[in-house]
């Protein structure tokens, strides 16, 4: 049976702000708070840890925007949520298992 990680919090908004802004909001340091996309990111990463391919957890992040935020699907948003699943991902590889 695999364990359930602990996930660094710090690290995965790192990636979300750098890299996965759908609102375009900017991130903490205008003014939002830190955790806007926790919830998000942290299913992402469980996704990753418990066997879903990086495709997969690109598309949970393209149905959250389309959705979720309610914006148009187009390949930008898929091709970004396909980078943010693949840094995710490089993060959940250096977790103990």
């Amino acid at each position: 049976m695999t364990k359930q990680p602990t996930f660094q919090l710090p690290r995965l908004r790192d990636i979300g702000w750098a890299k996965w802004d759908p609102i375009g909001l900017g991130g903490p340091d205008e003014g939002w708070p830190a955790d806007e996309y926790d919830s998000y990111l942290l299913q992402a990463a469980s996704k990753l840890w418990f066997g879903h391919s990086e495709e997969e957890v690109a598309d949970y992040l393209v149905k959250i925007e389309t959705e979720n935020m309610g914006f148009d699907a187009n390949s930008d948003i898929r091709n970004n949520a396909l980078s943010v699943a693949k840094e995710i991902a490089k993060y959940v590889a250096t977790l103990p298992r």
